[in-house]
């Protein structure tokens, strides 16, 4: 045909059978194990914990070991302040901070570059602000299948309780029996609630769900 004027087809069988020969393999490379801690901010005393994961976790699934980690139930917006970039889950109806990247492109180690710390924002409505530190940066570790909490201190408080006031507000009552809201809250809150409660163990339970 004219149209195949100049076309090798034994040049492209040659092609073809080198190919094959020598297929293109990706190579993945081991990621660095970043030792966080996570500290709650503006509650007394400081709700914390310290956790390990890979450099390679997209900031979307490293929003779930956060929440989880914590203790938040999740379902409310969340948003990571990494130096002056915003990055989240866009909402078509929240009217979010400009430029708020989808967090489910980028990587821990690509959005801190050479950063220490940043902010994770919880629940735009009751305003929870986590200060997340880098304490240390660990060699790539393989038997590190999963999210790791190492430790922490204390209860996580319950969710829409409204902030650091609500919250502070909500030991008052749960605290004095004499209080007006005393029995109003713990029925809310499910008839009980332990400030100083932690427990690591049940954390990383929750954790083996987590797939990283």
């Amino acid at each position: 045909m004219a149209g195949d004027a100049g076309y090798s087809r034994p040049a492209l069988r040659l092609t073809m059978a080198g190919a094959r020969k020598t297929p293109t393999r990706a190579i993945k490379i081991a990621s660095p194990i970043y030792q966080l801690r996570i500290e709650l901010l503006d509650v007394t005393p400081v709700i914390w914990r310290r956790v390990l994961v890979p450099g390679s976790i997209k900031l979307h699934r490293l929003h779930g070991v956060l929440l989880w980690t914590m203790g938040w139930a999740g379902g409310h917006l969340h948003e990571f302040v990494i130096g002056y970039d915003h990055y989240g889950a866009p909402d078509p109806y929240f009217n979010e901070p400009p430029r708020l990247q989808p967090d489910n492109r980028f990587t821990l180690t690509a959005a801190l570059g050479a950063r220490k710390w940043f902010i994770y924002l919880y629940d735009y409505g009751d305003g929870w602000e986590h200060r997340v530190t880098v304490e240390q940066i660990l060699p790539p570790d393989p038997t590190l299948k999963l999210p790791q909490c190492l430790d922490g201190a204390n209860a996580c408080p319950p969710e829409d309780v409204g902030g650091p006031p609500g919250y502070e507000d909500f030991l008052e009552a749960i605290r004095d029996p004499n209080h007006e809201e005393h029995d109003a809250m713990l029925e809310w809150c499910g008839g009980a609630f332990d400030p100083t409660a932690f427990d690591a163990a049940a954390v990383n339970e929750s954790l083996r769900r987590f797939k990283i």
